[in-house]
């Protein structure tokens, strides 16, 4: 969420409902930001806008892309992984060979 703009707990939280996640606690959306930011994950600054109160906004650090890039190999190759296994699993249910692993 944080890896093309800028943004505040709330609005991460918005976003995270918008793609589908079940709601969260706001207690539970900044104690996790606590955490990444104090892992490295990211990094915050204030945000005065004089259009309403200061907000904490959060940014995406190198770090935490790059750990993101990881993660996102990992999933994707258990996503091939499962794919692979329900495919199999069809192919014996329809009676038929299942191919050798792709990897």
């Amino acid at each position: 969420m944080l890896r093309d703009w800028n943004a505040h707990g709330y609005q991460l939280g918005k976003r995270l409902s918008e793609v589908g996640l079940p709601p969260f606690d706001s207690g539970t959306i900044y104690r996790t930001l606590r955490q990444l930011e104090q892992d490295g994950m990211i990094s915050s600054f204030w945000d005065m806008s004089a259009s309403g109160p200061a907000r904490r906004m959060y940014s995406i650090t190198r770090a935490g892309e790059t750990f993101l890039t990881s993660w996102i190999d990992v999933l994707q190759r258990y996503q091939r992984l499962l794919q692979s296994a329900a495919a199999n699993h069809r192919q014996r249910l329809e009676g038929k060979d299942a191919p050798p692993p792709s990897e």
